[in-house]
């Protein structure tokens, strides 16, 4: 990943380094320009976030604006709105992969 462009807060995000790898998540906080903290609200919640170094993660092109908006409204996010960022972002990569397949 190129340093100028560090994830925001509300965008998926793959892992690449660790023992979540190949793992999606949501970017809850950015702490400066090299790390974020994230959370996915199934392994991870939001009360225990990861941080992670930037380069150990792949900006996904899609933002969740209702987690943006929870954050912004009351600077919590329920797991079950982090649960669905994610699920909603891996159905829609399964259909077009589907739709590539024969």
């Amino acid at each position: 990943m190129n340093a100028q462009s560090s994830p925001q807060v509300g965008q998926l995000v793959r892992i690449l380094k660790g023992k979540d790898a190949g793992e999606v998540a949501v970017v809850i906080n950015v702490v400066d320009s090299r790390f974020v903290y994230i959370a996915d609200g199934d392994k991870r919640k939001f009360d225990v976030p990861k941080k992670k170094s930037n380069l150990h993660l792949e900006p996904l092109p899609i933002v969740s604006s209702e987690v943006v908006n929870s954050l912004k409204e009351s600077g919590r996010v329920t797991n079950g709105k982090l649960r669905f960022a994610v699920m909603k972002f891996l159905k829609s990569t399964d259909k077009s992969a589907d739709e590539k397949g024969d």
